[in-house]
C-alpha cells in the first residue's frame, strides 16, 4: 500500500457545490444528436450504357450465386434474389430463381407468397393462379394461401371461381372463419339461401353452441323468423335434455330467449327460460338465471319479479353456505328470506305450508359449533330463538315451538356455559302462554343448573310484574347467596323494598351488604347515604360519613359530608298535599368538616386532592360564608410554580415540571422565605394597579410568555416576585 503511486488516485473533489449553470438531460441529448457525425454513405454508381449495365448485373449475379452457394437452406437468400431478377425485368430468371428455392423447401409459405406477388406485379393473372393452385394442393392447411386465392378470383370478379375455390378448401373442413370468410361471400352477391345451405354444412362440421346461435342470428336478420326457431329447436334436440346436455348449451336457451323477447313473444321466452333453470341445478345456471331476471324485471308482472329475484339471492345464498356450512349470518338471511317469502303468500291469499321455512331452520341447525366456547355459540343461539319465534307468531304452532325451545335448552353444554336470553324466552312465552307455573319451573331449572346474574335479574323482573314480592325477597336471597359481592344486586334489592315502603328492612339490607366484600362498595355506601337524606335522618347520615371516613379518607368523602351538612334535607308533601319544611344546614359544622378533611389530606401530602377541596370548600364559602372566610380559604389556594427534578430516565438531567405551592406548607418550612415573598407579591400586585389573584391556576402558558417582561422588570426595579422565590429556593 506504501509503494502505490499517489497519480493513480482519484482526483478528490474539493467543491461539492451544485454549478452555477444547470444542464437538463433533454439538452445533453439534443446536443449529443447535434455533433453526431454524418453516417457514411455508399457512392452512387451511374450506368453509362448496356455494357457497364451488362457488367454489373453478371456481378450482382455472381454475389447472389455465391451467398446461395455458401447457405443453400437461406430462403431468404432466394427471395432477394429472385426479386432482384424481377427488378430488372427478367422474369423468366426470376422464375427460374425460384422454382430452384421451391426445390429446396417446397413448403416454405413465405416462398410461395412472394413468388405469387411477383406475378401479380407483372401482370401475370394466369401465372399467379397456376402458382396459388400449386400452393393449395400441397398446403392446404395453410389458410393465408387459401385467403389469397379467394381474393384474387374475386377481385377478377370470377365469382363463380372464387365459390369453387371455396369449395375445395369446405372439403378440408377448416376453422370457423374460413366457413364465415365463405358465408359473407354470398351474402355480398346477396345469395341468402347459398349462405343458409353453408350454415347447415358447417353445424354438421361443427356442432358447438356458438355456430348454432350464428346461424339463428343469420335467418332472423334476413327476416325468416321461423327458420331460426327451426334452428334453435334442432340444436335443442341435438344437445338434449340431460342436466350435463342442458349446461353445456345455456349459450342456446339464452339466445334462444332473446330472440322470441326482441320478437315480442314474451310467453315463450319466459318458457324457454323456465325450462332451461328446471333443469340445470342453482349452482350451474347464475348467468342463465342473471338473463331471466333481468327479463322479468322489464316484460314481467310484480309476482315474477320478486320470484326471480327471491330464486337469485337463493343462489347465492346457498353458495356462501356450500363453502361454509358454519357461516350463521348467511344462515340467517336466507331463514328472512324464505320467511318474507311465505309471509307474502298468506297475503296474497294462497295456502301455502310453511315446508322451506323450517326446512331452513332445521338445516342451519343441525350446524352445531365445533367448539365448546361461549364465543362460538353466541350467534348459533339467535338461530333458534328466531325458529321459535317464527313458529309462534307465523305459524301458530306453539308445541312446536315449545319443542324448538327445549330442544334449544338440551343442545347447550350448560356445564361450560349457559345462555341466559334462552332461558327469559323460553319463560316469556309460556307466559303468553298463561302458563306462570311452566314459567317459574324453566327458571327455576335454569338458576339450579347454571346460575347467572342475568338469569336472576330476568326472573326476578318477572316475579316483579306479576307483583309477587315475597317471591322477589326468596329469589334476592338466593341471588346473594350465590354472589355476595354483587353492589347492583344489593342496591336493587333495596330499591324493592323502598318501593313497598319498609324502610327498617332497607336498613338491613343496607347494614348486611356493607359488611360483605363488594365490587363496587362505593356505589353501595352512596345508595345508602342517599335513603337517609331522603327520608330526612340528618344524624343516620351523619353516622354513615363517620363509618365511611374509618374505613376511606377519600377527598369526595369529605366534600359530600360537608355538603350534606349545609344542605336542607326532608321536606316535601304530605298525603294531603301540605308542604312539609325540611331540615336546614349548619353551615359551621361544614367548615368542621371542610378543615378535618383539608388536615387529614395535608397529612398524607396528596396535592392535588387537597387542591380539590380546597375548590370545593371556595365555592362552599361564596354561597355561604361571610368575606372573612372567603379571604382565609383564599389564602389557603395553592399556586402553581416551575421547578427542576432528575429525569427519571436515569441520565442525571434536570427537567422541568409544575408544582403546587401551599401557603401552609411555605409558612411551615420558611417562615422568613415565606413572609419575604408575600411582601414582594403584595408590592407587585399594588404595582401592576390591582389586588393579587389567588387561586389555583392551571393555564401554564400565561407564566411562560410573561418570563422575559418579569426578568426586564426585576433588572430595573431590583426585586420582583421571580427574585423573592429564587431567594426562597435558596433559603430551603
Amino acid at each position: 500500500m506504501s509503494g502505490r503511486d499517489a497519480r493513480d488516485r482519484a482526483p478528490r473533489v474539493k467543491n461539492r457545490a451544485p454549478a452555477a449553470v444547470q444542464i437538463t438531460s433533454e439538452q445533453l441529448l439534443r446536443e449529443a444528436q447535434e455533433r453526431a457525425e454524418a453516417p457514411v454513405k455508399a457512392p452512387r454508381q451511374r450506368i453509362q450504357d448496356l455494357e457497364e449495365l451488362t457488367e454489373f448485373q453478371g456481378r450482382k449475379r455472381n454475389e447472389f450465386e455465391g451467398r446461395i452457394r455458401y447457405s443453400r437452406d437461406n430462403i431468404r437468400a432466394w427471395i432477394k434474389y429472385a426479386q432482384w431478377e424481377a427488378s430488372q425485368n427478367e422474369f423468366e430468371r426470376s422464375r427460374s430463381v425460384f422454382e430452384r428455392a421451391l426445390d429446396i423447401d417446397p413448403r416454405s409459405v413465405d416462398l410461395w407468397v412472394k413468388y405469387t406477388d411477383m406475378e401479380l406485379r407483372a401482370r401475370n393473372i394466369n401465372h399467379a393462379r397456376n402458382l396459388y393452385d400449386r400452393a393449395v394442393t400441397l398446403l392446404p392447411r395453410v389458410d393465408t394461401l387459401w385467403y389469397k386465392y379467394v381474393y384474387l378470383e374475386e377481385l377478377l370478379l370470377n365469382i363463380a371461381g372464387a365459390r369453387q375455390i371455396f369449395e375445395r378448401w369446405m372439403q378440408w373442413e377448416p376453422n370457423d372463419k374460413a366457413w364465415q370468410s365463405y358465408i359473407k361471400l354470398e351474402e355480398r352477391y346477396n345469395e341468402l339461401e347459398r349462405a343458409s345451405a353453408i350454415f347447415e354444412r358447417w353445424i354438421a362440421c361443427r356442432p358447438i353452441p356458438k355456430n348454432w346461435v350464428t346461424w339463428s342470428k343469420f335467418e332472423e336478420e334476413r327476416g325468416v323468423p321461423d327458420k331460426a326457431r327451426e334452428v334453435f329447436q334442432t340444436a335443442l334436440e341435438f344437445f338434449g335434455d340431460e342436466e350435463e346436455q342442458v349446461e353445456k348449451a345455456q349459450a342456446v336457451f339464452a339466445a334462444f330467449a332473446r330472440m322470441e323477447t326482441r320478437l315480442k313473444e314474451y310467453e315463450r321466452a319466459r318458457v324457454i327460460y323456465k325450462f332451461a333453470l328446471a333443469r340445470l341445478p342453482r349452482s350451474k345456471s347464475a348467468s342463465l338465471y342473471s338473463a331471466y331476471t333481468k327479463f322479468e324485471k322489464q316484460h314481467g308482472d310484480r309476482a315474477g319479479v320478486e320470484l326471480t329475484v327471491l330464486g337469485k339471492r337463493r343462489i347465492q345464498y346457498e353458495e356462501e353456505l356450500a363453502y361454509d356450512g358454519t357461516n350463521y349470518d348467511a344462515w340467517f338471511s336466507l331463514a328472512r328470506l324464505e320467511e318474507d317469502a311465505y309471509r307474502a303468500d298468506k297475503e296474497d291469499g294462497e295456502d301455502v305450508q310453511p315446508t322451506r321455512v323450517r326446512e331452513v331452520y332445521e338445516r342451519a341447525v343441525a350446524n352445531v359449533p365445533p367448539a365448546t366456547e361461549k364465543r362460538y355459540w353466541r350467534r348459533y343461539i339467535y338461530l333458534w330463538l328466531q325458529y321459535a319465534a317464527f313458529e309462534e307468531l307465523d305459524t301458530k304452532d306453539f308445541d312446536r315451538a315449545r319443542d324448538v325451545y327445549k330442544a334449544a335448552i338440551k343442545l347447550v353444554p350448560h356445564r361450560q356455559f349457559t345462555f341466559a336470553k334462552l332461558w327469559l324466552a323460553y319463560a316469556y312465552f309460556e307466559i303468553r302462554r298463561v302458563d306462570v307455573m311452566a314459567a317459574r319451573k324453566v327458571l327455576g331449572a335454569g338458576i339450579g343448573m347454571c346460575p347467572k346474574p342475568k338469569l336472576f335479574t330476568g326472573y326476578i323482573e318477572l316475579e316483579m310484574r306479576l307483583r309477587e314480592f315475597d317471591r322477589v325477597r326468596k329469589l334476592y336471597e338466593k341471588f346473594l347467596t350465590y354472589d355476595a359481592s354483587l353492589s347492583s344486586a344489593w342496591i336493587q334489592w333495596t330499591q324493592v323494598e323502598n318501593a313497598v315502603e319498609d324502610f327498617e328492612r332497607v336498613r338491613a339490607i343496607f347494614e348486611l351488604a356493607v359488611q360483605q366484600s363488594l365490587d363496587m362498595p362505593e356505589i353501595v355506601w352512596k345508595a345508602y347515604i342517599d335513603f337517609e337524606v331522603g327520608e330526612g335522618e340528618r344524624e343516620r347520615a351523619r353516622e354513615l360519613y363517620e363509618r365511611l371516613l374509618e374505613r376511606t379518607s377519600h377527598v369526595k368523602v369529605y366534600i359530600s359530608y360537608a355538603l350534606m351538612e349545609s344542605s336542607t334535607i326532608g321536606g316535601g308533601e304530605d298525603e294531603d298535599g301540605n308542604e312539609i319544611q325540611g331540615e336546614e344546614g349548619d353551615p359551621d359544622r361544614s367548615r368542621e368538616i371542610f378543615e378535618r378533611g383539608y388536615k387529614a389530606i395535608r397529612q398524607r401530602g396528596e396535592k392535588e386532592d387537597r387542591a380539590l377541596l380546597l375548590e370545593a370548600w371556595k365555592a362552599f364559602e361564596e354561597e355561604h360564608g361571610s368575606d372573612a372566610d372567603r379571604v382565609k380559604v383564599q389564602e389557603m389556594m395553592p399556586t402553581t410554580r416551575k421547578r427542576w427534578r432528575k429525569a427519571e430516565d436515569g441520565s442525571g438531567e434536570l427537567e422541568e415540571y409544575w408544582d403546587l405551592a401551599f401557603p401552609d406548607d411555605e409558612r411551615e418550612a420558611n417562615p422568613a422565605s415565606y413572609n419575604f415573598f408575600r411582601a414582594a407579591q403584595d408590592w407587585a400586585a399594588k404595582r401592576a394597579g390591582g389586588a393579587a389573584g389567588g387561586g389555583l391556576s392551571y393555564d401554564m402558558s400565561d407564566s411562560d410568555s410573561n418570563e422575559d417582561e418579569d426578568e426586564d422588570e426585576d433588572a430595573e426595579d431590583g426585586v420582583g416576585v421571580d427574585a423573592a422565590v429564587e431567594a426562597m429556593e435558596q433559603d430551603e
